[in-house]
């Protein structure tokens, strides 16, 4: 991962004496020797190597904050200075996101105007209300700052400036009453709050602990639960990291989780320096002996300190490798690891909090009662569909408003609001690469071409008028479960449906085999029809690439061996389609040769096959990859056990040995056996790890465990 973000300090001296500081009140000095302030010359060289390293690393969008000291006592002109160098060296091709996180205490009109200006987004350390804040936010003359914060704070908050309101940042006291300070922070509106540790070593422990308690996660975990009380009106960075992570997904701090830094420090004088917070550690724990002037973002990099901090799994301590929480923790942040003993070879010195903070937050968010879906094929469908239509209803909050993608939306209601048309829009929207199209257009911009497509596949399907009308960006318009229509360029286009068909533009392309490549389906004599669809734009959610459309001779190749796999399939057990692990497929795929048999990102139902396959390949790995697609169907519909906890894997690993047992008779012994021992230490496992779900799936591999002996 390239370095994606600059902490560029342009003011070495800040206006409070805050005494839980990292820059002045802890072991590394090294600002007395600083310039005050960032020089033209620094600034010019700064801005022309990262610039240099954008080229070279092909990067869309870089993120410099601005920083200090208190970067606000630079003043406005030389902010704008610094802006417009940065802007001006940066590549056309690399998006500059500009920041400045600053106390907010000298926030006045003319700063915002030069944020205005140049889009800098502003986050304003606050420790909530006056009590909490001026237990460690004074001024030099031991004065409070809160009133001088607000005042910033509400000129932020002005329409004219609102959009560059990025959040507040309060640092953790557990003296202090953590709902109290929620709620005051709460009420200033923030786009986004993050909650930060204290910053504190072995050697220097964190003040309020006291054995064996967890006084940390405590007030963390009074804070989670006064922020669902309230509906999330806000995201709170280090919840947000731990719910992804505790559901698979990326950890989202430097402070928690195992992704990897990208993040660099240049001081005033152009030395690149590690994170701030390793200032805690001892005097010059984030120096790496580079400057700008001699050295490069690629030589930074490289720097073994900087290598550390982006090895994953591999830079933790082994008390941590063998935590069952550390995919959230993370070994929790660098610095506060170290020990005069061991370096940073070791858990945080907040171990214990964080253990409990993340195993708080995994109970709280399980929904233990057991879940329709996963006592039968037809209910976990039904689940995964609403899962899909919850997307989609939180596209369209998102979205209202917009005249295109309302007429998209006006279209679905109403052909879901007719028990005739209804089931043709569910077959659409039953289409498994429908799902990574909702999952990015969440995630990035919508692809409302997308979505006018399925609208319009599912009027198609069930036979109403109706007309849609978008700026189409490619010649190709893919109407999902239906076929491609080839346009003679991109640009604007209209189709109209009506109970004959449809039309594009006032023409009807089912009558000019070059416009329209409809898809192919495959029939069998028991389950649903198979659809084969080498065309969607999204089929490109599977670990190896999709193969290009095929020809009409490869096509119907590829088709007759699937039959021919299909029967083998039949000959070897007649029953294979019935019961719960049964293949569930309804949309296979070509993949690029060699491939073999793959599950996807895209919905239940979706598979992806080598074009060069074997039948005998496909009957032996079918079932097993059904038995894992039905498995992780599961988990995205209902909570088999609490997350972080080793009753998840075990599940896993119990399934997927007995599906091999049963796809292979030589493997038999072997499958059954490492089934078996993962059944057993599923047994020994707590029973509040597991939910009622995962408990009724346990049973359930249980049964087939002890059938394989009979």
């Amino acid at each position: 991962m390239p370095i994606q973000q600059l902490v560029l300090k342009v003011h070495s001296r800040c206006d409070l004496a805050c005494d839980h500081c990292y820059v002045y009140e802890h072991a590394d000095q090294s600002w007395r020797n600083r310039p005050v302030l960032i020089s033209e010359e620094t600034l010019r060289q700064v801005a022309r190597r990262l610039a240099q390293y954008a080229r070279a690393q092909r990067l869309d969008s870089v993120a410099v904050v601005l920083h200090g000291g208190e970067p606000l006592l630079a003043g406005p002109a030389r902010l704008r200075r610094i802006c417009a160098e940065l802007t001006r060296a940066m590549p056309p091709s690399t998006t500059l996101d500009l920041h400045i996180h600053t106390n907010g205490v000298r926030l006045t009109r003319a700063h915002l105007e030069v944020f205005k200006e140049f889009d800098v987004k502003v986050g304003v350390s606050l420790d909530g209300d006056r009590v909490a804040n001026d237990r460690h936010r004074r001024d030099h003359r031991g004065r409070s700052s809160h009133d001088r914060v607000l005042r910033g704070l509400e000129l932020l908050r002005l329409p004219e400036y609102r959009h560059l309101y990025q959040g507040l940042l309060c640092t953790v006291d557990v003296a202090n009453d953590p709902v109290a300070v929620h709620d005051a922070l709460s009420a200033l509106d923030p786009p986004r709050i993050d909650y930060l540790l204290p910053h504190a070593t072995w050697e220097t422990p964190p003040p309020g602990r006291s054995n064996p308690g967890t006084p940390y996660a405590d007030w963390l975990l009074a804070v989670f639960d006064r922020w669902e009380r309230q509906g999330r009106p806000m995201p709170v960075r280090v919840f947000a990291s731990v719910l992804s992570t505790l559901r698979g997904g990326p950890s989202l701090t430097e402070a928690m989780g195992l992704a990897p830094a990208d993040l660099a420090v240049v001081e005033t004088d152009g030395m690149f320096e590690q994170a701030d917070s390793l200032k805690t550690a001892y005097e010059g724990a984030p120096a790496t002996g580079y400057d700008v002037f001699r050295h490069g973002f690629e030589e930074f990099a490289a720097h073994p300190g900087v290598r550390a901090r982006r090895s994953g799994i591999g830079g933790v301590s082994e008390t941590c490798r063998r935590c069952p929480v550390v995919e959230s923790c993370g070994g929790g942040l660098y610095a506060h690891r170290y020990s005069s003993r061991n370096g940073f070879d070791n858990p945080s010195v907040y171990c214990v909090d964080l253990r409990a903070f993340v195993e708080g937050v995994a109970e709280r968010i399980t929904e233990r009662p057991l879940a329709p879906a996963v006592t039968g094929a037809d209910e976990l469908w039904l689940a995964q569909r609403e899962l899909d239509r919850d997307l989609l209803a939180e596209l369209n909050d998102r979205h209202a408003g917009s005249p295109d993608w309302d007429a998209v939306w006006r279209l679905l209601v109403r052909l879901d609001s007719d028990d005739t048309t209804g089931p043709h829009l569910d077959a659409v929207l039953a289409h498994p690469y429908l799902r990574p199209a909702l999952l990015r257009s969440r995630e990035d911009r919508l692809d409302l071409p997308r979505f006018m497509a399925i609208a319009t596949a599912a009027a198609v399907c069930a036979r109403v008028t109706a007309t849609l009308a978008w700026e189409q960006p490619v010649p190709d318009i893919y109407l999902p479960t239906l076929g491609t229509v080839r346009l003679s360029r991109p640009g604007r286009v209209e189709i109209t449906v009506d109970g004959d068909g449809f039309r594009v533009n006032g023409t009807d392309p089912l009558r000019d085999e070059t416009r329209w490549r409809p898809l192919t389906h495959l029939d069998l004599p028991h389950g649903p029809v198979v659809l084969l669809d080498d065309a969607d734009p999204y089929r490109d959610c599977y670990p190896e690439p999709a193969a290009e459309p095929l020809g009409a001779f490869a096509l119907g190749a590829f088709r007759e061996r699937l039959r021919t796999a299909y029967a083998l399939l039949d000959s070897r057990d007649p029953a294979w389609w019935q019961g719960v692990n049964a293949p569930a497929t309804t949309t296979i795929t070509p993949l690029a040769a060699g491939s073999g048999l793959r599950l996807g990102a895209g919905g239940l139902g979706a598979l992806g096959v080598a074009v060069d396959f074997t039948p005998e390949a496909f009957a032996r790995r079918l079932p097993p990859l059904a038995r894992r697609a039905r498995l992780t169907a599961l988990r995205q519909v209902a909570d088999l056990n609490v997350p972080g906890t080793r009753a998840g894997q075990l599940l896993e690993i119990a399934s997927e040995h007995i599906g091999r047992a049963v796809a292979s008779s030589s493997r038999a012994p072997e499958a059954r056996a490492r089934a078996g021992l993962a059944l057993a230490e599923l047994a020994a496992r707590p029973e509040s790890e597991l939910t009622e779900s995962g408990a009724h799936l346990a049973n359930e591999l249980r049964m087939e465990w002890s059938a394989l002996h009979v």
